[in-house]
């Protein structure tokens, strides 16, 4: 047997922001456990704080950095072979930069959290790079067994940074509740994959799809195989109704988690999604099988989350909600199943990163780095108290709402753009309708913050805002702001990733469920 070297090394190439990724959690791991025992050693003479951790956040920091600059070089790798396990195409090159702004966005906020709820910054901070490591895997997978280990590997490191703060019981149940059902879920999506195996003989996703084309496939296993693993997909991007676990895992997990997860962990979720679906299922005669279960799965969780979200008091549960309602717009973009639409999710996906995290750093700041002070009536006066970060929130709300001059409005555009090139007019009216909708929550908060008097227990004055936060919050209302008004930048290097993605179904054109 004579093994290809240069074939081997060119997968260890491939790879490379992962691996690095993954390295770097294992030294920031020992690094944390060999300076705990230093810093409680020194803590006991009085010497020291114990907890300190902004040394491994700034190599957390640094890794990533590391991890982005092999993620460029990547851009003039050759392929192997389209038929190969993991891809080396701008579609999952694009998709890593969202995971890594996500991951370098979620740590700027976490150092002051960390510091001050005591956690243990060498496990949290390389669990995050873990689970960035996991969702690069997934989107990269062009072996449906490849996108179940990026899955797994992603999903562990989340459900122990929800259950992270062993001293809140929110967060261990919130832990629990994800770690259960997540568990089920991977069930139905495993199946899926053996089912695909069964029809096709085959788990590499272009071989699926040229089987499929071929019409060798068994019709009977592909029908049952494409509801599973539509199941498994739904689950981990919180469509209802399979979005059971989002609400009390978003109010649960520490602040800064539930940030990072509700854009990185949906942003993985929907790319695996639309490069399985789009290249292995994306001939005509099978688009016609998952084609009217992901029209309805859309329709049911835009109406569905908007009008829940209506009534919601607590803001983590409100802009938990929201996050549902934002998934249902992106299926929008898979049911469409056009380059247009594609091209707009991935826009669309890099957009929600910067707003959905930066409302919830301001979540955080609000409640002093705790679990306080989450209900919406905590923001009265805040706009007056705290002007600069008022009108942070306020663009973040309006960037979810969806108004003219931000980057959630240039989105939900291009979304509409791919849903009309494939004639979905029924999911483009849910989805405008359900957007005016959903002005009524995000506005409530608004006009909480800048209409009513301001609070008189002097709470919005105790607001610190560390620098590292301060960073994070101007890098994400700067870009909101500029992809809005000049958008054709990220939206051409978007479309550019989309080409050469497969065969994405030959431009299939939903003619209705």
């Amino acid at each position: 047997m004579i093994i290809d070297f240069s074939r081997q090394l060119h997968y260890v190439w491939a790879l490379l922001p992962e691996i690095i990724l993954c390295v770097s959690g294992m030294v920031i791991l020992i690094v944390g456990v060999t300076g705990r025992y230093r810093e409680a050693h020194l803590a006991v003479e009085g010497e020291l704080e114990p907890g300190r951790s902004d040394d491994l956040g700034w190599l957390a920091l640094l890794s990533l950095l590391a991890a982005a600059v092999a993620n460029a070089w990547l851009y003039g790798v050759t392929e192997v072979g389209v038929n190969s396990m993991i891809a080396v195409d701008r579609f999952r090159l694009f998709s890593n930069w969202i995971f890594l702004l996500a991951a370098v966005l979620g740590i700027l906020i976490s150092f002051a959290y960390v510091y001050r709820q005591r956690l243990q910054a060498g496990e949290f901070y390389a669990l995050i790079l873990f689970a960035t490591a996991g969702m690069m895997f997934m989107v990269g997978a062009r072996d449906l067994i490849v996108v179940f280990l990026g899955l797994e590997v992603m999903s562990i490191a989340v459900y122990a940074l929800t259950a992270f703060n062993r001293r809140d019981r929110k967060s261990a149940e919130a832990g629990l509740k994800y770690f259960l059902l997540g568990a089920f879920s991977t069930g139905f999506l495993l199946y899926g994959i053996a089912l695909v195996y069964g029809a096709t003989g085959s788990t590499n996703v272009a071989v699926i799809g040229e089987i499929i084309s071929s019409g060798e496939a068994s019709r009977s296993l592909l029908s049952a195989a494409v509801a599973l693993l539509t199941i498994g997909f739904a689950f981990k991007v919180s469509a209802i109704p399979f979005h059971m676990w989002t609400p009390d895992v978003y109010e649960g997990a520490p602040a800064p988690v539930t940030a990072w997860m509700s854009a990185a962990v949906k942003a993985a979720g929907f790319v695996a999604f639309l490069r399985v679906f789009m290249v292995g299922f994306g001939d005509h005669s099978i688009y016609a099988l998952w084609y009217p279960i992901l029209w309805w799965l859309a329709a049911i969780t835009m109406v569905g989350a908007n009008l829940i979200a209506l009534v919601q008091t607590n803001i983590k549960r409100m802009l938990a909600y929201s996050s549902i309602a934002h998934a249902g717009y992106l299926l929008v973009a898979i049911a469409a199943a056009n380059e247009t639409a594609a091209a707009g999710m991935l826009f669309y996906l890099l957009v929600y990163t910067l707003m959905n995290i930066g409302a919830f750093a301001i979540v955080m700041s609000v409640s002093h780095h705790s679990e306080e002070r989450l209900y919406i009536d905590d923001y009265v006066g805040l706009g007056w108290s705290q002007p600069l970060l008022g009108v942070f929130l306020t663009v973040f709300l309006l960037s979810l709402a969806g108004f003219p001059g931000t980057g959630g409005f240039m989105g939900k555009i291009y979304l509409l753009l791919g849903a009309a090139e494939s004639d979905l007019w029924t999911l483009s009216v849910i989805l405008v309708l359900t957007t005016v909708v959903s002005y009524w929550y995000y506005l409530r908060v608004a006009w909480v913050m800048w209409m009513k008097d301001p609070e008189t227990d002097g709470q919005h004055n105790r607001i610190i805002v560390p620098l590292p936060m301060r960073f994070a919050l101007l890098v994400s209302v700067g870009l909101i702001l500029y992809i809005g008004i000049l958008p054709s930048g990220a939206l051409e290097f978007a479309r550019a990733s989309i080409e050469g993605l497969g065969t994405f179904g030959g431009g299939l054109i939903g003619q209705g469920p």
